[in-house]
């Protein structure tokens, strides 16, 4: 899904519903930040490099989460003023940040694996097997639909979190 909304769906819903074990604002930036690739692949015209390449693997993703993990840590105050603009609080720690950002950066993974034939996941291995897995419905709906109604389903439990007080103080 190069550089789209969807993959926020999944970590709103799941940030807020299990804020005690992930951080909401790390999921929502790891859940999206492999589609950086696409997006320098695409806009600086890389030639012979698939948009869903090396960061589109759970090796890269790997890297990714670590970087993640090592810029949000430090900026957790600027992060957590942002959050205030949401009335959303949480409190955090690098272990609870590092631990969220390999979940998000793996679950944009396992989302686009079944899109995009040009994936490897398990990268050095040339092999996609979530590709072909969906054959008899078409696999954009049933992502994209999964994307989309989880994000509902966030905004609606954000809501119904922020109407019962006036500001979200999420789990430890």
């Amino acid at each position: 899904m190069p550089f789209t909304p969807f993959h926020l769906g999944p970590a709103l819903l799941f940030g807020l519903a299990l804020s005690a074990v992930f951080d909401l604002p790390t999921l929502l930036l790891a859940s999206v930040i492999p589609d950086v690739e696409p997006f320098c692949a695409m806009y600086f015209h890389v030639q012979g490099y698939p948009l869903h390449g090396f960061f589109h693997s759970y090796l890269g993703a790997s890297i990714l989460a670590i970087a993640v993990a090592l810029i949000i840590y430090p900026l957790r105050d600027w992060v957590n003023r942002i959050m205030s603009i949401f009335r959303v609080s949480q409190k955090f720690s690098f272990r609870k940040i590092l631990f969220t950002s390999f979940v998000g950066v793996y679950s944009h993974v396992f989302l686009d694996s079944f899109l995009y034939g040009e994936m490897m996941p398990f990268y050095p291995l040339e092999v996609n097997p979530f590709y072909t897995l969906f054959t008899a419905y078409p696999v954009y709906t049933i992502i994209y639909g999964f994307c989309t109604v989880t994000g509902l389903f966030g905004i609606i439990l954000y809501a119904y979190l922020i109407g019962k007080r006036k500001s979200l103080e999420l789990a430890k």
